[in-house]
């Protein structure tokens, strides 16, 4: 007899929202068209996208290794409706100040211990790290892996200077019962 945990599958099913949500939300506030995204699968991924994209932890831990350097947030966008926190982000370098990923992510915080939620409230770290700070045990199930050719606003929050093709995934982060703790949309840059 299978465990709960070997029954719980890799990849999450396809979500009942595009493979661009939330960031598509985001961009319809702003009234801007998203750019237009493929599905891809992990190994037409050029390296070191696919390491760092195709795993079943957070972004946070695995970009803070790639790079050796903690990370931070800097808030692009958001709103918090009821206990539905959403926020369009960049995760920058402590030290130097590069920005390793853009992206949307749509936070249920009546999911969270207050103090979590205060912190995800701050919006100084990235949920990664306050999973792991207060010991929230969670699940990373990546259900789409994307490519996008980079516009305007993604240029600007990476601070690319022209258009670039980026690679990306959507992935969910559920507790231990498989509650949606987060909906996330994550884009790296070159």
């Amino acid at each position: 007899m299978k465990t709960a945990k070997e029954e719980m599958p890799l990849i999450a099913p396809r979500p009942a929202h595009s493979d661009f949500y939330p960031l598509d939300e985001f961009y319809a506030e702003r009234g801007e068209a998203a750019p237009a995204i493929d599905r891809v699968e992990p190994d037409e991924m050029p390296e070191p996208y696919r390491s760092l994209l195709d795993h079943i932890t957070d972004m946070t831990s695995t970009l803070e290794k790639f790079y050796q350097e903690t990370l931070h947030i800097e808030v692009l966008a958001r709103r918090l409706r009821e206990n539905e926190y959403c926020r369009e982000t960049v995760l920058v370098l402590d030290r130097s100040q590069k920005r390793v990923e853009f992206g949307a992510i749509k936070i249920n915080l009546g999911l969270f211990p207050h103090e979590a939620c205060q912190e995800i409230l701050r919006a100084r770290r990235p949920l990664g790290r306050i999973l792991s700070v207060f010991n929230i045990p969670f699940a990373s199930r990546p259900g789409a892996f994307l490519r996008l050719e980079s516009d305007n606003f993604i240029e600007t929050a990476l601070q690319l200077r022209r258009p670039q093709l980026l690679h990306g995934r959507r992935n969910s982060l559920v507790d231990a019962q498989r509650r949606p703790l987060a909906e996330i949309v994550e884009i790296l840059p070159p």
